[in-house]
């Protein structure tokens, strides 16, 4: 699935490597290129987590010892929030200590360094099904931008634990893209899910819908991504 081919067919998920050794980076840097469609790179943590609130990659591999921030530290963070993205930790030494932390962060693999390709290749085969296999959401609280959440439990979304109120299908538009973190949803899709019977006279209908909903969240909680749809932004 990984190997390298011209007529290799190339991801469609992003991948996300942070690691601050260039000569390091750059070599990975090229294999990933040659199975992903998106590949981002950062030599340390404070870019890594630019990178990640900008674009949310499906998959990040993150060396454990980094200049600025230690990766753990970094994956802590993501984690917060976002328990859907796939992390494969990389690390020149095997420390135990290390190790329990890092399973607590649900990772897709640990790899300790030399990585060979082969076990590269195995953990991405991983990180793939987990994605095709599993959406993984907080079972109670999604926490936004300025003390906004979403309750999964009663469907319904607070701010300061102020109930905002929602129309049925608002409410059903949110919980669709609470449903789906770092997935970008259509406008087919929305119409899909929020009327029963899709009509194409629906457009103006979702259109409305998106812009009022919009309205009662932090600016760019949901996130127009350009010519594909719209996507749940939490950072």
């Amino acid at each position: 699935m990984l190997s390298p081919s011209n007529e290799h067919t190339k991801s469609n998920y992003s991948l996300l490597y942070i690691e601050d050794k260039d000569e390091v980076r750059a070599k990975y840097l090229y294999y990933f290129k040659q199975n992903y469609e998106k590949v981002y790179e950062a030599p340390n943590a404070k870019k890594a987590l630019e990178i990640y609130k900008l674009y949310k990659p499906r998959i990040i591999i993150c060396d454990i010892n980094l200049p600025d921030i230690n990766g753990l530290e970094i994956l802590k963070i993501i984690r917060q929030h976002d328990h859907q993205t796939r992390i494969i930790m990389l690390t020149a030494y095997s420390d135990t200590p290390k190790l329990l932390n890092a399973v607590k962060l649900k990772l897709t693999d640990y790899l300790v360094k030399p990585v060979s390709r082969e076990s590269l290749k195995k953990a991405l085969q991983v990180a793939h099904f987990e994605i095709e296999t599993y959406e993984v959401t907080s079972k109670k609280r999604l926490l936004f931008k300025e003390n906004y959440y979403w309750d999964y439990l009663s469907k319904s979304l607070y701010h300061h634990n102020n109930e905002i109120i929602l129309t049925p299908n608002e409410r059903k538009l949110l919980q669709l893209f609470c449903d789906h973190i770092n997935i970008t949803i259509s406008y087919d899709e929305m119409i899909e899910d929020i009327w029963i019977n899709y009509e194409e006279n629906k457009y103006n209908a979702i259109k409305i819908l998106l812009k009022n909903l919009r309205k009662k969240l932090p600016f760019e909680t949901i996130k127009n991504i350009y010519g594909e749809g719209y996507r749940l932004n939490i950072s």
